[in-house]
């Protein structure tokens, strides 16, 4: 999974999954819609499912302590208590890679601004390449992020206003002709981005919604 924000793990059991169907998350950065969710994650799997299998969580630097932090405000005593299940946090620096069962997640920095360091991630396996932009105004480390990839799903809050940290209409519309993925989806819409739907797909992009599945 990559992301996993506050409101994931409803949306998760909505669709029917349950969470001990999860190996590995993979978080862009740590902001609460990205990765609020894993709090009540490791609640779930500790009380509820019971989970035995291993998680591994993959994310920035400072994952692991923001997260210990996280558990420890909303369940004081927890994140210090006792697991039933291992589970571990792995921090990816911005430049580098690792392994998941044979796939290469990589890692690269964009321009979320703030006091959050802001990555895009790059999943390959079998041939086929997911693309991710995370939250990020535009930077040209998108080019080399979505190079060739099969799938980008790429960010894009405003309509028009320039928002610090985040992609408007108008620049990615600017710079699609640079952008070589295969496909181009994309997400964290605000609303009046959603009123822009028809102008996307006629410039060949798919627009995401929950429960959305996609063939690569």
């Amino acid at each position: 999974v990559i992301d996993f924000g506050a409101s994931a793990i409803v949306n998760w059991h909505k669709l029917g999954f349950s969470t001990d169907e999860i190996d590995v998350i993979a978080i862009s950065h740590l902001h609460g819609d990205h990765f609020g969710g894993l709090p009540f994650l490791l609640l779930n799997a500790q009380y509820e499912t019971r989970r035995k299998k291993p998680l591994r969580i993959i994310g920035p630097p400072g994952t692991r302590d923001r997260l210990m932090r996280a558990v420890d405000v909303f369940y004081p005593g927890v994140a210090t208590g006792g697991w039933r299940f291992e589970w571990s946090v792995e921090e990816l620096e911005p430049g580098t890679r690792t392994d998941i069962f044979g796939a290469r997640l990589s890692s690269m920095a964009v321009s979320h601004g703030g006091a959050v360091l802001g990555t895009g991630l790059r999943l390959e396996s079998a041939g086929k390449t997911f693309a991710y932009s995370g939250d990020t105004e535009w930077t040209e480390a998108l080019l080399e992020l979505a190079d060739r990839a099969d799938l980008f799903v790429i960010e894009c809050y405003s309509a028009k206003l320039e928002v610090v940290g985040h992609l408007n209409w108008p620049r990615l519309r600017q710079n699609l002709p640079r952008l070589t993925a295969r496909r181009i989806a994309v997400t964290h819409m605000g609303s009046a981005m959603r009123a822009c739907q028809g102008e996307l797909t006629a410039a060949g992009l798919e627009v995401l919604d929950d429960g959305q599945v996609l063939d690569i």
